[in-house]
C-alpha cells in the first residue's frame, strides 16, 4: 500500500479490476446508472449531516462513478477520463470569460450566472433542452420552470401564482368528484407543478423542502411508535384519535 495514491493510480487500479475482477468486467454504462444516483444522494446526506469524513468517503465513491464510465467508453474506442477531464477545463474555460477570457469582471454570482445561461442558451435548440429526464419530479419541474422564467414566461408576482395556485386545486378536487382516475391524475400534477411554481417564487426549494418534511414525518412517526410500544398494547388496540394525539405531542417536542 502506498502513503497516499493519485488520480493516476486510480485509472491503473481501474484499468486491472476491468480486466481481473469479474464483477467489474461485468458492468455497463446502463447496469452502473443506479449507483451513480445512489452515491449522488450519498453524498447529499453527508452534507446535510455535516459529517465531513463521511463526505471525503462519499466523494469518492461518487468519483468512481465517472472512471468506470470513462473506461468502458474507452474500451469502446469512444473515449477515456483524460478527454472527460480536457473537455470540462475547456468548457469552464469557455464559459467564464470574466475570470480567463479578459472579460471585465463580474461582481456578483447572479451575474456569473445569468452570462453562463446566456452562452449555453446560445448553443441549444430549445429554451427548456438541458433538462434532464431522469432529475426527481419535483427538481425537474423546478428547472423547466426557470429555464421558461428567463426568456420571460413566468408570472408577474405571487399574487397571481396563488391565483393559479387555487385554480389548479378547484379543478383538482372538481376531478376527484368526477371520478375519472386519469383527469384526477392529469389535475394532481397540475397541482404539483403550480406549488413548485408557488415555491419559487417564495424563494424555497421544493425538492429540500418535501425532504424536510419526510425527516419531520419519521420522527413524529418514531415517537408514536414508541409510545404503543411503553404501553404494551398492539396497534390495533389503539384509535385514530389516540395516535393522532401521540403525533400532537411530537410535534409540540420539537418547538
Amino acid at each position: 500500500m502506498k502513503e497516499k495514491y493519485t488520480f493516476e493510480d486510480l485509472k491503473k487500479i481501474m484499468d486491472q479490476l476491468r480486466k481481473k475482477c469479474p464483477w467489474d468486467r461485468k458492468q455497463t454504462h446502463e447496469s452502473l446508472k443506479k449507483y451513480l444516483v445512489e452515491e449522488t444522494y450519498e453524498v447529499i446526506d453527508a452534507i446535510d449531516r455535516k459529517d465531513w469524513e463521511a463526505l471525503k468517503e462519499e466523494l469518492g465513491d461518487l468519483l468512481l462513478q465517472p472512471v468506470f464510465h470513462a473506461k468502458i467508453a474507452e474500451e469502446e474506442g469512444k473515449f477515456n477520463i483524460d478527454d472527460v477531464v480536457d473537455y470540462l477545463c475547456r468548457k469552464l474555460i469557455e464559459r467564464h470569460p470574466h475570470v480567463f477570457g479578459g472579460e471585465d469582471e463580474m461582481k456578483t454570482a447572479e451575474e456569473v450566472l445569468k452570462n453562463w445561461e446566456k452562452r449555453k442558451l446560445e448553443k441549444r435548440k430549445s429554451v427548456l433542452e438541458g433538462v434532464p429526464k431522469s432529475l426527481p419530479a419535483l427538481m425537474r419541474a423546478e428547472k423547466l420552470q426557470k429555464k421558461a422564467a428567463k426568456v420571460g414566461f413566468d408570472w408577474k408576482n405571487l399574487e397571481q401564482v396563488e391565483e393559479k395556485t387555487r385554480e389548479e386545486w378547484k379543478e383538482f378536487w372538481e376531478a376527484v368528484q368526477s371520478g375519472d382516475k386519469k383527469r384526477v391524475e392529469h389535475e394532481f400534477g397540475d397541482l404539483l407543478f403550480a406549488l413548485v411554481n408557488l415555491a419559487r417564487f417564495l424563494n424555497i426549494d421544493p425538492e429540500e423542502a418535501l425532504q424536510k418534511a419526510n425527516e419531520r414525518f419519521i420522527r413524529r412517526f418514531s415517537y408514536i411508535e414508541q409510545k404503543v410500544k411503553e404501553s404494551g398494547k398492539t396497534w390495533e388496540e389503539f384509535t385514530l384519535e389516540e395516535l393522532d394525539r401521540f403525533w400532537e405531542e411530537a410535534k409540540k417536542q420539537e418547538k
